[in-house]
């Protein structure tokens, strides 16, 4: 692209030239009252060397420009004004006029490049010092009322250019206001960034391509053609997401600003959900959240928080718009950083909700130390907690499914052996009883936590198997807990008792069959009894066994007893 002038009648006033690249223009003054030979710098000191010696000097920072007040107060209504009361109060004899000018946006550098224009001199201007320099011009009044073609005028014809013509530039531009950020957003700046760049991201297939340059163009189809396997639908996915790499580089209050703007557009809410998830993950992946809160700084960890809590607010609300994964992680966040109690239950609500159509793999949070377990399952605990607390008595069949998502999450971290026994025993018992059709798939899971923690105590075993019940297991589970030594002791005799009380029932139920058995084994007893030659001792030893084991009969006939009327209760 050539040089291109405007005319320095036309509106803008002065002359606007474009230089070889689309984003790069010089700026030049319509008309200037003194001309500077030259602005030499010594040290910390700018003086403009003209046929007339200074007479103003300006302190910008730790700087001093020797200028000339013709030149300054034509342009600038704002020194204008100070040089007016400050004149008022000159000291005599002195020849220069001091101002101090505080908070100047860009500073030292940026004044320097005003100083330049108001002599009448070319300022080149790029995306990366436009803000600064219309921040200044607004600050220092230089509007067209003091001069046609001003600097306010100037820089803003070339910012509107670079946010509706280029792409790239848009973020440029977003880029430099984070220093200027008050002044950016007095101005609007973000604004209309934000608005330029949700247009493009809605509207246009690939901006990115559309706006940018030659060599842009060439990068984004070479990364085309080595994407050229995808199916249909990735393809779909490209067209939809291409923007997400760039939006994922701004800083929270910019992205967020992008994404208020998007959200007012037409846009799937799942994209914008999308695009929330890509920059998080993007910007807190290697963050370690109260990993080790002494060495964390305090100032750090309160800008995570706040970054936590804004991306919560702007979570689109429709169904399935985000993630359950993702929410979990926001949660897992919101807990460590000690985010705003309601926004953390509503988070736990969402989730809670969405439980009943999510997968186990959408419930494996990982932890970041090593020393823990694999996965937060404390999270989950929560959002189980809040879901079971929202049942309804006539939502059986979401928490059915609740209960069949669960097992299958008990199954999958059940392996881990750093899973602390008080954490799996929580989960084992967060639903209630008549959450599952049967105990199969929890029996399963208890079972492998059991293989996977071999040094638990009796008591940890059997706290973590309390939940598990006779009639609630299928035949081949029952079959599996009597043969399986994982399990406490007490518990297979009772799995045995009932189970043997099952088959006398069974007997029972054939009448003369169960008689003819019970009478056989009488006899075959006393046959075998007679053919013994027993002496005295043997009788004190007989009768000694036999107390106590009419001992353990009494103990195991009441826990007979007891196991019966749980299995009838049952039964009925």
């Amino acid at each position: 692209m050539g040089s291109k002038s405007v005319d320095p009648e036309s509106a803008l006033g002065g002359t606007v030239v474009y230089g070889g690249n689309c984003n790069h223009c010089v700026l030049l003054p319509a008309s200037v009252p003194i001309l500077a030979h030259s602005l030499e710098r010594r040290k910390q000191n700018w003086i403009a060397r003209a046929n007339s010696p200074t007479d103003l000097i300006i302190q910008v920072g730790d700087s001093s420009f020797h200028l000339h007040k013709l030149a300054m107060v034509s342009r600038s209504e704002y020194l204008n004004r100070l040089v007016f009361e400050r004149g008022s109060h000159r000291e005599s004899g002195r020849d220069s006029l001091n101002i101090e000018i505080k908070n100047l946006p860009g500073g030292t550098k940026t004044f320097a490049l005003v100083v330049k224009f108001c002599y009448g001199w070319k300022i080149d201007i790029t995306p990366t010092n436009i803000i600064p320099l219309y921040c200044a011009a607004h600050f220092l009044e230089m509007s067209e009322d003091l001069e046609e073609g001003n600097l306010i005028s100037k820089t803003e014809a070339f910012l509107n250019f670079l946010i509706l013509s280029s792409w790239k530039d848009t973020f440029r531009i977003l880029k430099s206001c984070e220093s200027i950020s008050p002044w950016a957003k007095d101005l609007q700046i973000m604004k209309r960034c934000s608005e330029a760049i949700a247009w493009k991201a809605c509207a246009i297939p690939n901006a990115s391509s559309s706006f940018s340059c030659e060599c842009e163009n060439r990068r984004h189809l070479n990364v085309q053609a080595n994407q050229g396997n995808t199916n249909n639908l990735g393809i779909k996915n490209m067209a939809d997401t291409w923007w997400f790499q760039d939006v994922s580089l701004l800083r929270i209050d910019h992205f967020i600003e992008v994404i208020q703007s998007i959200k007012k557009h037409s846009i799937k809410q799942e994209i914008v959900g999308s695009c929330i998830e890509h920059w998080t993950r993007k910007w807190f992946s290697h963050v370690k959240l109260g990993i080790d809160k002494v060495a964390t700084k305090q100032i750090t960890l309160q800008l995570h928080r706040v970054s936590i809590e804004c991306l919560i607010r702007i979570l689109p609300g429709e169904e399935n718009s985000v993630t359950c994964t993702f929410l979990l992680h926001l949660i897992k966040a919101g807990v460590m950083l000690k985010i705003n109690s309601e926004l953390l239950c509503a988070l736990e609500r969402r989730v809670a909700l969405m439980l009943e159509k999510c997968r186990v793999q959408d419930l494996l949070v990982k932890n970041q130390g090593h020393s823990d377990s694999l996965y937060d399952v404390t999270v989950v605990l929560r959002v189980l907690r809040f879901s079971v607390c929202g049942m309804s008595s006539n939502s059986s069949a979401k928490l059915h499914a609740v209960g069949k998502l669960v097992d299958g999450y008990l199954t999958q971290v059940a392996r881990d052996e750093n899973l602390p026994v008080e954490n799996f025993k929580a989960l084992v018992q967060a639903l209630p009883q008549h959450a599952r059709y049967c105990d199969d798939n929890l029996y399963r899971a208890i079972d492998m936590y059991l293989k996977a923690h071999p040094d638990l105590t009796e008591e940890d075993r059997m706290d973590v198997c309390r939940v598990l019940e006779y009639h609630r297991l299928s035949q081949e589970a029952r079959q599996h807990v009597m043969k399986n030594d994982r399990l406490p002791f007490k518990l297979v005799t009772e799995f045995v008792l009932l189970e043997q009380v099952n088959v006398a029932r069974s007997m029972s139920s054939n009448g003369s069959n169960y008689q003819r058995t019970n009478t056989q084994t009488i006899i075959r007893v006393n046959k075998d009894f007679e053919k013994r030659q027993i002496n005295v001792h043997e009788i004190k030893m007989m009768r000694n066994d036999v107390e106590i084991i009419k001992s353990q009969l009494l103990e195991l006939n009441s826990c007979k007893i007891k196991l019966q009327k749980q299995l009838m209760g049952c039964i009925r």
